[in-house]
């Protein structure tokens, strides 16, 4: 395995603090968007996206990446962006809520975490840049690869879903389990395009999610770009 990404980034936008928000551009018309590390509580997701893409020398034609749509709370290991925002609810969406959010520090903990969603939907530069991005890009889908609930969450067992749960062993499930108001996958629906599917990962070591999904996501990112 290589010790660097040799693909090509480009940049789509800042984030609060200033960092750089890159991604992996494909060489043609983009059909796939993975996108990882929204919440920065979730780095094993850009960590099993890198170490993926870590065996490819040349971009995809028809898939782009984002590694880390979150880099700024990926750095501080908060879930939120610097501003305390959620941005998986920041999305502009009829349903946004101002209400706050309250998360889990752990799977089994009660939500005693409290997170905002913004001032007003859209309102992060992040999540501004990340609609912008897949506005630009266009793409037939999205996968969103959250952690660690362990399944494949979409509205639809599409043909995207049933090759994403035979490349993880995960089940499929229609709906996460509570509302998620002003989420990207609330603001793909209500647009009607891309699918956007989430991946949630199993609560797993980074050298085992590896272990178990490293040739498996590769080889679903081969197969899912060589279709016509």
């Amino acid at each position: 395995m290589r010790s660097s990404l040799l693909l090509p980034f480009a940049e789509y936008g800042r984030s609060v603090l200033g960092t750089a928000l890159r991604y992996i551009p494909c060489t043609g018309a983009c059909r796939l968007l993975v996108i990882a590390g929204i919440h920065g509580e979730e780095p094993e997701t850009t960590f099993l996206l890198s170490r993926a893409l870590r065996g490819f020398e040349q971009p995809f034609e028809n898939i782009a990446f984002v590694l880390c749509a979150n880099p700024d709370g990926m750095t501080l290991g908060i879930r939120c962006n610097v501003n305390g925002v959620d941005l998986n609810r920041n999305f502009p969406t009829s349903n946004w809520s101002a209400e706050a959010i309250y998360c889990r520090s752990v799977l089994e903990a009660p939500r005693d975490t409290e997170l905002s969603p913004g001032s007003a939907p859209g309102c992060e530069c992040e999540t501004r840049a990340l609609v912008a991005l897949i506005e630009t890009l266009s793409p037939e889908a999205i996968l969103s690869i959250h952690a660690p609930i362990a399944c494949i969450d979409a509205p639809s067992k599409s043909p995207l879903v049933e090759q994403l749960c035979a490349a993880f062993n995960l089940p499929w499930r229609p709906d996460i389990g509570y509302p998620t108001p002003g989420s990207l996958g609330t603001w793909c629906k209500e647009r009607k395009s891309p699918e956007c599917v989430t991946l949630e990962l199993p609560r797993m070591s980074l050298e085992a999610l590896y272990d178990r999904y490293g040739e498996s996501f590769s080889a679903f990112l081969r197969s899912y770009s060589s279709r016509r």
